[in-house]
This record gives structure tokens, sequence and C-alpha cells, in this order.
């Protein structure tokens, strides 16, 4: 291999997906592509031309712009482009250019095909998750309300520059809105005391009303996101204000473009896959909470956010088990990495602790179980600080009991069928919903496959599991109203989580248990249940819109507080709601009283 390749092999090692190839693929591969040097604004290729390949930017950027050259992407090194064209039918659907001087890799057309056909993972990529050059509908499309990254900073008319310019660096924002009774009047940005303060030589005490830009342009917020993409590059601006009436509500700028186009689920996957350390990968899940506002304002199923939101998650932990043996050496044993929870049944939203365990190989010696003890701290330490905490409960691997050889495990839920009092009611629920991360996934294959059929069989046991999914209820108040919380920092709101979206998590848990279906998703565990007969279509039709709408709802408040500037939390005022939204949500809370009372008197389902 010369160096040649080899440099380009050391490149690909850090970037998704292909540093999930075998390293014998990887090499292959790396000895594919073609690397080219391109001048700054040289053309890649234009809309229509037949494409040689995949590009892959080693190095410099590169400006993508749909048929009517509206900007698309803004490309950095590690970015790819070109898919679209090859997916389809071999035929650019966009024009490429160099923005500076570049060095770009092109993967043959044979080859990426070879690719997508041969490893799973690699068509997982390209095909769910598209490059940002895939994203300009969705981007073009989107409201700009959801495009506001932050409330306004302002400052009033009478402002000295030099108070402006302490405000934009204490803030950490480029511009400023200048308003007076509430109303806008204009924008002084960072270039504006650059080019008419500084360069001219004015007093730092002046007016911003002397430098700013009075009326200007501005967009509402029910405009669309092609609308600012067109004024951008119209006008020559990087700043653009959103008002109603003449209320300023935002700030839109061309970071927050970027920043947009940067962030989706395939993205950050492939940025923590090449963390090489944990304050990097801590860098990436901070920006979660926006990939989940793109995602609720790009009108995406609560499921297929929630999925793509935990693999992000794995994600970080597989990289922290890479990280961890690398620190502490090879593994001396098989063993298997499990999340359980919201991560376990790929649910998570933007509010996530961590719940997880480990089964190891019974030919684990005492001596290896110190190293697992070890690895267990390494990652549960990585997960608190990446943002998924640590459970208040301690369901972690980091507590001796939930990591333990495989016939301890085997023991563990033997025990909790047999003799199902609260605490084993408790525990089987959590690890009912166990699902392998990273590790040797065979050692609990057999074990899920055993418990379910030893569960369904006991009819005690699961008497249990049905009293103990009815302990969470709907919050249903008199009068077709809702039984709000009555006290505290949270009065009169509903808990979106444990009076929501749990009871039906708990219902799908037992149905899944009745059915020996090993399915572990919620949504998942109600279709398959319908299909097994163990409720009825209708029932399993019903009580899946009903968690469709709850799960929603509960996900687009998360979006509404992480585009206040909140955090995202589980808590929703029905007061926020239309009496159209009220009434829906009531209905579905309804569905799954009826459904908790249907299994609590063992009739199974409505009918």
């Amino acid at each position: 291999m010369d160096d040649a390749v080899r440099t380009i092999q050391a490149f690909l090692e850090a970037v998704h997906p292909y540093d999930s190839l075998p390293k014998d693929e990887l090499a292959r591969v790396a000895g594919s592509f073609i690397r080219r040097e391109y001048p700054a604004g040289a053309l890649v290729y234009s809309l229509g031309d037949a494409l040689e390949g995949l590009f892959l930017i080693k190095r410099g950027g590169v400006e993508v712009v749909d048929r009517n050259g509206a900007l698309v992407s803004l490309l950095a090194p590690r970015n790819t482009f070109g898919e679209r064209g090859l997916m389809r039918d071999g035929l650019a659907v966009t024009t490429a250019r160099t923005t500076e001087d570049s060095v770009l890799l092109t993967l043959p057309k044979a080859e990426f095909q070879r690719l997508l056909a041969q490893f799973p993972a690699f068509e997982r990529f390209f095909n769910r998750g598209r490059s940002a050059e895939g994203r300009d509908p969705q981007l073009a499309t989107l409201k700009v309300s959801e495009l506001i990254a932050r409330r306004p900073v302002t400052c009033e008319p009478a402002t000295s520059v030099a108070e402006a310019a302490k405000i934009m660096r204490d803030t950490k924002v480029s511009s400023l809105g200048v308003t007076e009774d509430g109303k806008l009047r204009g924008i002084v940005t960072i270039r504006d005391l650059s080019n008419r303060v500084l360069a001219e030589g004015r007093s730092p005490a002046v007016p911003v009303s002397q430098v700013m830009t009075a009326d200007p342009v501005s967009l509402t917020p029910d405009a669309l996101g092609s609308d600012i993409l067109h004024l951008m590059l119209e006008r020559g601006i990087g700043h653009l204000p959103i008002v109603e009436g003449e209320r300023l509500v935002g700030m839109v700028t061309q970071t927050d473009l970027t920043r947009f186009q940067a962030v989706s689920s395939a993205v950050l996957i492939r940025d923590v896959a090449s963390a090489e350390s944990v304050e990097e990968m801590a860098a990436v899940t901070a920006r979660i909470p926006q990939l989940l506002v793109q995602l609720i304002g790009g009108n995406h199923a609560h499921e297929v956010v929630t999925r793509l939101i935990t693999d992000i998650a794995d994600a970080v932990t597989r990289r922290l088990l890479r990280m961890a043996e690398d620190e502490l050496g090879p593994a001396p044993a098989p063993y298997l990495w499990l999340a359980c929870g919201s991560q376990g049944r790929q649910e998570q939203s933007g509010v996530s602790d961590q719940d997880n365990c480990m089964m190891i190989d019974d030919g684990a010696s005492d001596a290896d179980m110190e190293y697992f003890a070890k690895l267990a701290k390494i990652v549960s330490d990585g997960l608190h600080a990446c943002g998924y905490v640590y459970c208040p409960g301690d369901m972690m691997a980091t507590n001796e009991r939930w990591r333990q050889r495989v016939s301890v495990w085997r023991d563990y839920f033997r025990r909790w069928i047999a003799t199902p009092n609260p605490e084993a009611q408790m525990l089987a629920s959590v690890m009912f919903d166990l699902r392998p991360i990273g590790g040797a996934a065979r050692l609990y294959r057999d074990l899920q496959e055993e418990t379910l059929a030893e569960a369904s069989k006991n009819s005690i046991f699961v008497a249990h599991m049905v009293a103990n999914s009815l302990k969470h209820t709907p919050p249903l108040g008199l009068i077709r109203g809702f039984a709000t919380i009555r006290s505290g920092e949270h009065r009169h709101h509903i808990d979106m989580k444990h009076n929501g979206v749990v009871p039906v998590v708990d219902l799908g848990r037992v149905y899944a248990l009745m059915g020996r279906i090993p399915a572990v998703n919620t949504r998942a565990r109600l279709l398959a249940a319908g299909e097994a007969g163990v409720i009825s279509h209708s029932g399993a039709r019903d009580l899946v819109e009903a968690f469709d709408l709850i799960a929603s709802m509960r996900l687009e408040n998360q979006a509404t507080l992480v585009r206040s500037g909140r955090k995202p939390d589980n808590f929703l005022a029905p007061s926020d709601l239309s009496d159209f939204e009220r009434s829906h949500l009531r209905d579905a809370f309804v569905v799954v009283r009826t459904m908790q009372s249907a299994v609590g008197h063992n009739k199974g389902a409505l009918t």
C-alpha cells in the first residue's frame, strides 16, 4: 500500500459510515478513491451531469445550489455529496462548486453501489441519513419560526456603540435588534461597528441610532425557509429580523442556517463516531435539542423522532465502549452492554437519563469481573458527561447487581417470575425492555426467549404485571377536564411522561408478555399484539392512534420549550392548548383508560 492510500485510509477511519467497514475492506475502499485538487470557485458538477461517483470533502469547502440557484448546503471536510443523483438515475440533481481551495475524494459509482449492497450499515446511512445536500426540501419549506435559535437580543436607539458591543460580546451574538417601546426600529451588527465606527474613527459614545440599519427588511414567523435563503442571497445580508406586526420576535442569521444544515442524526452520529474524547462527544450531544426542534418542525412522526434521537445515544454508548477498551485493553471474556428504559425501547426524547446493565459470559473469572467494573464506570461516567445523567434508581452497569454473568441474570429472571413481589414487578418491568447495544448479542438472545416463555406461562406473574401496569393512570378529571398537578413548580400542568406515555408503555409491555412478543418498542408491541390476537384489531388501532397523539404532543411541547430558550421537560399546561387540541388529547386519554380497564378485568381490549 502506497503512502497516498494510507493517508486516505487514515482519513476514512474517522468518517462515518466508512469507520464501520472491516479493516481489509476499508483498505480496499481507500485504494479505489480518486483524489483531486480544486481551486476556489471551481465547478465540481452541474445539474444534469452524469456523476462519476460519490464525493467526499477531505479539505476545503463546497457550495451546493438547486436548479434555481438557491443555496442548498455549505459543506465542510468529511461531508459527502452527490448521493441523491447516484441513488436515482446517476444524474446530478444539484450544482456543486468549491468555496475555497479544496481536496475532494471520489468513490467510483460501481464501488459505491457495491458497498450499498454488501454492507447494511453503509446502506442505512445513505438511505435513512442523507447528507446535507438531501435536506433542502425540509429547509426550504420549513417555517421561519422553526429556525429561530433563541430569543432576540435588543438595545434601545440611545444605547452607545460601546455598550452595544459589550452586549454582543456577553450574549455571544453578532447583531442586536434596536427597539423602542417594543417596536423594531433597526438592526446593528458587528460589521456595522467595524465599518461605520472603527473604520471611520467615530467615538464609541455615539448612539447606535447613528450607525444602525434603519427599517431593515424583515420576515414574519409564518414565512418559509426559502424566503430567508432568497433574501440573504439577493441582498447580500447575513442577519434577518423576524417580526410580528412591529414587534421583534427573533433573528435568523447565516450561522443559524449553517447550523440547521449541520444538525441531522446522521451528521451527529458521524461526529460521535470520530470523536477523540468525551468532551468532543458532549459537544455533539449538546446539539440534540436543536435536532429535536428541526425534526418536529419538519412534521416527522414521533416514532421517527425518538428513534433518531435514540440512535445517537446508541452511537455514544458504542464509542465509549470502544474508548474504554482502548484504555483498559481487550475484554478478558465476551460481554454485552444493554440499554433498558426509553433507550432500550428506542423512545428517547429531549429528556433522558441512563438505564443500562451488563451481561458477562459465564466463563469469566472473578479477576475478570474487576475489568468489567472499570469498563462500566468509564462508560457510565462518559454518558453522564454527554447529558445522559446517572439513573436516580441506580439501574446502571456500575451497580454490581446489574453487572453479572449470564447465569446470574437467568436466576434473576426466574426468581422474579416465581416470586412476583413489588420489587420483582418493578425490576421485571424495567428489564423486559432490554436491548443489546454493544458486545456479544448471543449472550442475551437465548435468555430473552426463555424468559418470555416462562413468564407468559405463569398466570400469577402475568396478573401481577397487569396490576403493576395500572399504577400510572391518564390525567382525567371530572366533567371533561384534566387532573393536573395541584402544587409546586408544575402546578396546573400534566405530566406527559408518567401520566401520558408511561401508561401506554406499560400496556405494551403486558401485551408483549402475553403474546411472547420479542419487540421492545412500544408502538411495535401494540401493532404486533393486534396481529397476534392478544388484543382486537380495533383495540390495537385505537390505542396506537391515542399513543401517537399523546407522544406527539409531548415532543411538540419539548420543542416549544427549546425554542423559548428553556430546557425540555415533560410538563404540559392544558391552558396552552386550543379547545380542539384539549378535546382530542382528552379523548386519547379516555382510550388509554378504557384499555387499562379492559386488561385489568381480563377482557383484553375494546371491541
